[in-house]
């Protein structure tokens, strides 16, 4: 995809759905429902295609090699050229990571952009400048691989800005810290690249401070409700992108509750008690089984009147 393009496509919602597991493997059937979900149920503004990634919410941390690869060539089968599709990398260890973007690239749909997830262990921001620059000149001039940022360490914030800045294959960043890192980004990366919203759909307060676009969880159980919400920041209607996101609050609080400990699972029970059929949210991942009986009756509350949104 031509670098506007896809800079101005990824000033949307970027849905992440959730991976399904089935007895601690991926259900691809249901994975293909959700997308196909996604995909059928699209109400940006403007004929705007969907984005998709896989990362985050979907615990991608927990397949395999070749599992990351079959899971983004079936992505990429059902979206097909109809969509922008991002493939979440975890760069743990880099080599491995490289050898997933190699792999990925060749595939018939490849992703448009890769985003860089979380380093675990231990680094220090003049090693991640390093490191991600090298990775990005490698892939960028092999496969033209775009890749952006998931910040989720402050102290990082330069070295970010220092790659957005000094490298063509670069061209975000994804913010997963607060909104105190907005404004300083915005201001360090310039017209380099997209500072992206990455905190679910509460993200109104940050697209009046200067965010393009944001991430959402939810979205493969609520697409209407993050796309209305996106819209109405297109526009500058902020008080109807507030009003919306409200509405959806309650289930974001459950999500980002104690260090983000349900925000796996109380989209996969959302999804489970909703009792749409046109998704699938499994039976619980690796390390995230369902809720316990009092969160999942929060849940059940949280959704109470959303159903409009699907």
């Amino acid at each position: 995809m031509e670098i506007n393009t896809l800079l101005e496509s990824l000033d949307s919602v970027i849905a992440i759905p959730v991976i399904p597991f089935n007895k601690g493997t991926i259900d691809y059937n249901g994975h293909q429902k959700n997308v196909d979900y996604l995909m059928k149920n699209n109400y940006l503004s403007d004929g705007r295609p969907r984005v998709i990634a896989i990362g985050g919410t979907s615990l991608l941390h927990h397949l395999s090699f070749e599992d990351q690869i079959e899971l983004i060539n079936q992505t990429g089968q059902e979206m097909k050229d109809r969509g922008v599709l991002i493939s979440g990398i975890v760069p743990n260890p880099i080599e491995v990571a490289g050898n997933l973007i190699e792999a990925q690239s060749q595939l018939k749909y490849s992703p448009d952009a890769y985003l860089l997830m979380p380093l675990s262990g231990i680094s220090s921001p003049e090693g991640i400048y390093d490191q991600y620059y090298q990775l990005a000149e490698k892939y960028g001039k092999l496969h033209n691989a775009k890749f952006i940022y998931y910040l989720r360490q402050k102290r990082d914030l330069e070295a970010v800005i220092r790659l957005i800045q000094e490298s063509p294959y670069f061209i975000g960043v994804k913010i997963g810290t607060d909104e105190s890192d907005v404004q300083p980004l915005i201001e360090g990366v310039n017209d380099s690249g997209l500072v992206i919203w990455g905190i679910g759909d509460r993200c109104t307060e940050a697209a009046e401070l200067g965010t393009k676009g944001h991430t959402s969880g939810i979205a493969v159980v609520f697409a209407r409700a993050s796309d209305e919400i996106n819209n109405a920041q297109r526009r500058e209607d902020y008080q109807t992108s507030y009003q919306i996101e409200s509405k959806i609050s309650a289930l974001e609080d459950i999500r980002f509750r104690n260090g983000r400990v349900y925000n796996y699972s109380a989209v996969v029970e959302a999804m489970i008690l909703s009792g749409f059929k046109d998704i699938e949210g499994g039976k619980g991942g690796p390390f995230n089984p369902r809720v316990p009986k009092g969160i999942s009756a929060e849940v059940q509350t949280a959704i109470k009147g959303l159903s409009s949104y699907h």
